[in-house]
């Protein structure tokens, strides 16, 4: 007992010290074998792809259906983490004629967010990404709207992109997919322990959301979330929630098949404001959310 109590002492004076790394989150569990978690397949020599070096501190991937060769105008699709075959997928199967951009800066939502809190920064990116398209189809294609792609950590650059004012007006839709999250008050205590949510984090996304929630303005949002519990910061689910809470709606249960194998358990929304809730706390089911991307996408149109 003695030498336990020591050993006790010792490690709370490390976790004091910060000598003892805590967990950024609790893992999910790696692996799912009850859904299909279907996986996108796509060459992306079907159409044409160009890269930017020069805007952020990653190359930028722009992919370009070779049918907007003949088109007069298209919408522009910006999305913010994951494999850029994906949101080219998405394009190319788009009923509209879509550009897709991919930006991957990293881990964690910090890397995306610390970027784009320069207001210029988003307008270089969309200028830029604008003329390489007009360059590689060789005319004046017009650019339509500008829709915002998040998946997991790729949340924190759609943050600081609204939290501009000229960029939070540019931005016609938000997708939010398995990805939004906040710190809880104080840091890492739960809510079911008298945690609270800091809720600074999540404020540009609940005025983007009160916008789409009147159909007049145009804005459109979409947001889905799995029922994965990191444990030591907010998760989707209760991202979900405060969105909801603040905007007086309420989710309802459902059972329905989604894309790539998901199962859809509830939804909620209003105007061209939308939450819908998939089944799964495992990395697969995460993952998901980002191989629905065509199909959550059409949604927005």
């Amino acid at each position: 007992m003695k030498y336990l109590s020591v050993w006790i002492v010792l490690f709370a004076q490390a976790v004091a010290a910060q000598s003892v790394k805590l967990p950024d989150q609790y893992p999910s569990p790696m692996q799912e074998t009850v859904r299909k978690h279907e996986r996108i397949a796509f060459e992306m020599q079907q159409g044409i792809t160009c890269t930017l070096d020069s805007i952020l501190a990653k190359p930028v991937l722009v992919y370009i259906p070779r049918r907007l060769k003949k088109a007069a105008e298209a919408d522009l699709l910006i999305h913010f983490h994951g494999m850029g075959y994906v949101p080219a997928y998405a394009a190319e199967k788009s009923k509209t004629n879509l550009v897709a951009v991919s930006v991957n800066l990293g881990s964690g939502s910090g890397a995306y967010a610390r970027p784009f809190q320069n207001d210029t920064v988003f307008k270089k990116l969309v200028m830029a990404v604008w003329r390489s398209v007009q360059e590689q189809l060789g005319n004046q294609i017009r650019q339509r709207r500008i829709i915002l792609s998040g998946f997991s950590a790729g949340y924190g650059a759609i943050r600081s992109i609204l939290s501009g004012a000229d960029g939070f007006e540019a931005v016609n839709a938000v997708l939010l997919l398995d990805g939004l999250h906040a710190s809880y008050i104080p840091e890492r205590k739960v809510l079911a322990e008298g945690g609270q949510i800091d809720t600074a984090g999540l404020a540009p996304f609940l005025a983007f959301a009160r916008q789409a929630v009147l159909p007049i303005t145009g804005k459109k949002m979409l947001f889905t979330h799995s029922e994965i519990f990191p444990g030591t910061f907010v998760s989707t689910t209760e991202a979900a929630g405060y969105l909801l809470q603040q905007l007086q709606l309420k989710a309802i249960p459902v059972l329905k098949k989604g894309p790539v194998g998901m199962q859809q358990i509830s939804e909620a929304g209003s105007g061209h404001f939308k939450v819908l809730g998939f089944a799964g706390n495992s990395a697969p089911d995460h993952v998901d959310h980002f191989h629905g991307l065509p199909f959550f996408l059409g949604w927005l149109r």
